[in-house]
């Protein structure tokens, strides 16, 4: 199959103008992004949109692990410390899938903006996020400059 070239133009539409469907696009064998390729060309989409999907497939799994585990684990337990013990476990993996929960939502949001043509861009200035920052962090929406300046601002503000 014949991916023509795009530019870094974000918009859906325009890829269906040039005859790329995204979903369609199929990934050389070790392939890694790379500066010396067009950003976010249709391979760097469908990458990172496989890379997401599987980080999403893994939360979902360790989250039915998670309900499993607590549905097999019995309070009916005579020792009031293996009874504690048994709480405290739970306590701490219902934290973590809570942490986790966001970090799906965060995982939908990237999906949503590689269906929509803007991922890989920053949200406040536009501008590309490196491929090393997506590659590290692929739900990241802000530019490092930009995520740097907002956690300053953060910083500055958390007192008011």
């Amino acid at each position: 199959m014949e991916v023509s070239t795009l530019t870094t133009e974000r918009n859906t539409s325009v890829l269906k103008a040039n005859n790329v469907d995204e979903k369609k696009v199929q990934l050389p064998v070790n392939y890694q992004p790379s500066e010396n390729e067009d950003f976010m060309n249709p391979i760097q989409s469908e990458y990172f949109r496989q890379k997401l999907l599987r980080w999403r497939a893994e939360l979902l799994d360790e989250a039915n692990q998670t309900i499993a585990n607590l549905s097999k684990e019995s309070l009916h337990r005579p020792d009031q410390m293996d009874r504690a013990q048994i709480e405290s476990n739970a306590a701490l993996d219902l934290r973590t899938r809570d942490r986790e929960r966001k970090l799906l939502q965060k995982i939908e949001s990237a999906l949503r903006r590689i269906e929509e043509g803007s991922y890989g861009y920053c949200e406040e200035t536009g501008d590309p996020i490196s491929l090393s920052r997506l590659e590290a962090r692929p739900i990241a929406a802000l530019s490092l400059h930009a995520q740097e300046m907002h956690e300053r601002m953060e910083r500055v503000h958390k007192d008011d």
